[in-house]
């Protein structure tokens, strides 16, 4: 299962990437924001920024809602960075869009997935990855999961190639129920991949090794 932190703070990208699990980064118009980066010079900045310090994989989100526009802009971002996968709204013009995108062999995440009809008219499209939103589904008493799990037997069988990116994680449990339906990747912030680390036994039980360590040693 691949591993990408969803935000725009480069210490947190950086982090990640030196805890030594990171597989990419996603972000988006909000995520941006939050991180006082606007303007589109200094968007584009600071994707390159990101490409800079992760390996691979750093989904950059278009704003464009219609065809022509999603196309100019999908192009322009493709060009800043090999890493750089195209994010499109699943909306008809992004279904569209998608396909042009994935004909020229730009790499493309088709975001805003709720439903397994829209996952797999993505895949058919040509998609990269679709982005089942997790946590929203959770906000209105959805099963988030079950989503994950239908879109994995469609894709199973059928053989689509496209990745199923389980986003609006929120916490180690949906990372850890992501991993056990088969999800290709997880995106959710940093604060949920430290959490995956975490166990009280385990810090109990590093203490008493300390501790029998320090008393056998005359300390």
């Amino acid at each position: 299962m691949k591993f990408f932190i969803d935000t725009a703070n480069l210490d947190q990208i950086r982090e990640a990437q030196d805890l030594g699990v990171l597989d990419g980064v996603t972000t988006n118009p909000s995520l941006m924001a939050k991180e006082g980066i606007t303007g589109d010079q200094n968007v584009i900045n600071h994707y390159k920024a990101i490409c800079d310090i992760v390996d691979a994989n750093v989904s950059a989100e278009v704003i464009s809602t219609d065809y022509e526009s999603m196309i100019k802009e999908g192009e322009a971002l493709a060009k800043l960075d090999p890493k750089i996968v195209v994010k499109i709204p699943m909306i008809k013009d992004g279904v569209k869009a998608i396909k042009y995108l994935s004909s020229k062999g730009i790499r493309t995440n088709c975001t805003l997935i709720f439903s397994a009809g829209q996952a797999l008219i993505a895949a058919k499209a040509g998609a990269s990855y679709v982005s089942p939103f997790l946590g929203r589904l959770d906000d209105i008493s959805t099963d988030g999961f079950q989503l994950i799990e239908d879109i994995r037997l469609i894709f199973d069988n059928y053989q689509y190639e496209t990745e199923i990116l389980a986003a609006s994680v929120r916490g180690p449990m949906h990372i850890v129920n992501c991993a056990k339906l088969g999800a290709d990747v997880m995106t959710g912030p940093l604060s949920a991949i430290l959490a995956l680390m975490k166990h009280p036994l385990t810090d109990s039980g590093l203490a008493q090794f300390l501790a029998d360590h320090a008393k056998a040693a005359g300390k």
